[in-house]
């Protein structure tokens, strides 16, 4: 039986209370009908993994569609065959996908969608999960360290320790089921992680990359090249958002999920409160990307200042109609701005600058850069930026701060002369020291040969005695 032909019922619910009771409404809440209030759910009939027939039900989708097509796909997966112990790899990853689907941001289901489809269903997909060893793990990411990708390089560690992840979570699913007793991926050994550390564009880089094309995989520009692109993009409809990005360091899908709410031009703060991601449904809100992202920086007075202007101008926009609850950044239409247009159109002003190449990423380091350079302590960074731990924010930013290092140097030679010129005086003072005893040693013995003695002498020679 196919997905279309089983029943698969969706519906509406939200987490709002009875005022009175304070009960959950569920599906009686009178605002489910607003766009946005509210989740949908979808529930279907499948064989669990006992082996017998149970109602499952998921929900935390946006749109009824999403819950339908996943509950489908739930139906399809178990279709194969019950979801047992005997059941494949991929009736598992493919049932997987579908019970976390409302438990995970979009972007993170998209891309355990991708690598199940690419690479884990491919080598993986027929095994059977209950004979499913490290030794098939190992052996696949072997298989996968030899693919190349569309530019002809091979799959970066980085990619291959992602794609592990994606299949550690499914089958420690597994293991929790008690489909199996142990996780075959657990402890199997991928190339070592290669941290790219962002470098800054110095003359001799830049004249190195302007001689034969040779680039930093990350760097970020100096505060004269930043400057130099602020000036050059002074005119571009975006340019408020570029500012905002260099100088505070927020992430693409931050700096376009924006709304004139999030902002309190008053208080001079910014509130990150959500990100705008492109999903299989169209753009989406949803929340940062961890705990630590969502944050509120504060303002300078000039980016006061353009965001003011900024709002001026989106008001008096034709067809335009400004709200609160809007997009600071909008395209032409008044829609939201999408995170990959900020991408393409920030390469395409970098390269019509002139100006060594960096990504739409990399304002944000340079920002991270130039915060510490200013004398920022390192944990005022890391809440800037919304990184969870302060190991990372020293790891990655640490590396592009010459200002730093040489303000070390001079540190460290400056107490070094200070100790040596210590001992100088010390020593300078003990010479002179000695220099006086000496001194008055030959005193004494001067006045021990024409002295009192000597005198007695002559006196005693003169009277004939």
């Amino acid at each position: 039986m196919s997905g279309d032909d089983v029943p698969c019922v969706v519906y509406k619910r939200c987490g709002c209370s009875d005022e009175i009771s304070g009960r959950r409404l569920g599906g009686r809440c009178g605002r489910l009908a607003e766009v946005g209030h509210g989740s949908w759910y979808f529930a279907v009939q499948v064989v669990g993994a006992s082996g017998r027939r149970e109602r499952v039900r998921h929900g935390g989708f946006a749109s009824a569609e999403a819950a339908r097509s996943a509950g489908r796909e739930l139906v399809t997966a178990e279709a194969d065959g019950p979801l047992a112990a005997g059941c494949t790899v991929g009736q598992w990853l493919r049932y997987w996908l579908s019970v976390v689907e409302g438990r995970l941001r979009p972007t993170t289901h998209r891309a355990y969608r991708d690598h199940v489809r690419l690479h884990l269903g491919p080598y993986l997909g027929r095994v059977k999960l209950a004979e499913l060893s490290r030794r098939d793990v190992t052996r696949m990411f072997v298989a996968l360290g030899r693919r190349r990708n569309r530019y002809g390089q091979p799959i970066s560690a980085s990619t291959l320790e992602r794609i592990r992840a994606t299949l550690r979570a499914a089958l420690n699913h597994a293991v929790r089921e008690d489909l199996i007793a142990v996780n075959p991926a657990q402890g199997v050994r991928l190339p070592a992680l290669v941290r790219m550390h962002p470098v800054v564009w110095t003359a001799r880089r830049e004249a190195a990359w302007r001689r034969g094309g040779e680039r930093p995989a990350v760097a970020v520009w100096t505060v004269e090249q930043l400057a130099a692109f602020l000036r050059f993009a002074r005119e571009d409809p975006l340019f408020e958002l570029w500012w905002l990005v260099a100088l505070r360091g927020l992430r693409r899908g931050e700096v376009a999920g924006l709304r004139w709410v999030d902002v309190d031009l008053e208080r001079r703060e910014l509130t990150i409160a959500h990100q705008l991601v492109h999903t299989d449904e169209g753009l989406v809100w949803c929340e940062p990307k961890s705990a630590a992202s969502r944050r509120t920086l504060a303002l300078d007075p000039e980016t006061v200042r353009l965001l003011r202007r900024h709002e001026r101008v989106q008001r008096r926009l034709p067809g335009e109609r400004w709200s609160p609850t809007g997009p600071i950044f909008t395209a032409g239409s008044g829609a939201p701005v999408q995170p990959s247009y900020l991408t393409h159109r920030f390469h395409k002003l970098v390269a019509a600058s002139g100006l060594p190449p960096v990504r739409l990423h990399d304002l944000r380091h340079g920002a991270a850069t130039l915060a510490l350079a200013s004398g920022t302590e390192l944990k005022v960074v890391q809440g800037t930026l919304g990184h969870a731990s302060i190991v990372l924010t020293a790891d990655t930013y640490v590396s592009v701060l010459p200002q730093l290092y040489h303000d070390s140097a001079r540190a460290t030679a400056r107490l070094v002369l200070k100790a040596v010129r210590e001992t100088n005086r010390k020593i300078d003072k003990g010479r002179e020291g000695r220099d006086s005893r000496v001194a008055h040693r030959d005193s004494r013995s001067d006045n021990a040969t024409t002295g009192p003695g000597r005198a007695a002498g002559r006196r005693g020679r003169a009277s004939g005695t």
